[in-house]
């Protein structure tokens, strides 16, 4: 019986840890107008294997998953498959795209990042996005 508790909750915990991607971009956006959160859009190809690297390594960080699930409404998007907004061009893949909840662009990268340096470009995010806001409401 014991094992079988185990078992039960190591398998749990395999897939406790993933990132909450919505459906759609208009999803995504629908969440984040509504939470408050960043939008986290990451368009990739299907033969792209920086993509599969970022996809791999950087977004299967504990820290990473957490600071997503967290503080953006994420969408994982295909180029050439998927649709989203023009202002999302992606020239090249792996590209990320952080946007306000309205679906203005904050910041955007394009490549592969090691764990370390994708929380410290998310932390950049969120600072320019509080700033962004605050100066808003003084409007």
């Amino acid at each position: 019986m014991r094992i079988l508790l185990f078992m039960t909750l190591f398998i749990g915990s395999l897939f406790a840890n993933e990132i909450k991607w919505n459906d759609s971009f208009e999803a995504a956006k629908a969440k984040a107008q509504k939470t408050d959160k960043i939008i986290y859009a990451l368009i990739t190809s299907e033969t792209c294997r920086w993509c599969r690297k970022l996809e791999d390594m950087t977004l299967e960080d504990k820290k990473v998953i957490d600071n997503l699930n967290s503080k953006y409404s994420a969408v994982a998007l295909t180029r050439g498959k998927d649709t989203y907004p023009p202002c999302l061009k992606a020239p090249m893949v792996p590209m990320s795209y952080f946007l306000t909840p309205e679906g203005t662009v904050l910041y955007s990268v394009p490549g592969y990042w090691n764990e370390e340096d994708y929380l410290s470009m998310m932390e950049d995010v969120e600072r320019k996005y509080k700033k962004q806001k605050s100066i808003k409401h003084q409007k």
